[in-house]
């Protein structure tokens, strides 16, 4: 028996496509830097075009949603994260937690 193909399964393969790779080149032409890191008050080149609200599977919002960009690493965990429930914690320079409500 073979299982059923899960979520990245079926949305792999589109971040292979032509309009997928100049929909991202466009999104970190236009906003070169990581908004999750410029809201720290850091500079970091974007690498990653996220979809902001995620795209769920859905091929549409996959192709034509709003993007954001960020670096890999806010990527792959604060907006990970966030995705799931789970939220995040920033330090403010006074090296306690911020609240982001």
């Amino acid at each position: 028996m073979t299982a059923a193909p899960t979520y990245r399964d079926i949305t792999k393969p589109w971040y292979g496509t032509a309009q997928w790779k100049r929909r991202r080149r466009e999104q970190l032409t236009r906003e070169p830097l990581c908004w999750m890191c410029q809201r720290d008050g850091v500079v970091t080149a974007a690498t990653v075009a996220d979809h902001d609200p995620p795209h769920r599977g859905d091929r549409t919002a996959f192709f034509t949603g709003p993007l954001k960009s960020l670096c890999k690493r806010h990527h792959d965990s604060d907006k990970a994260l966030i995705e799931n429930g789970r939220g995040t914690k920033r330090i403010g320079s006074d090296g306690w937690p911020v609240d982001d409500a």
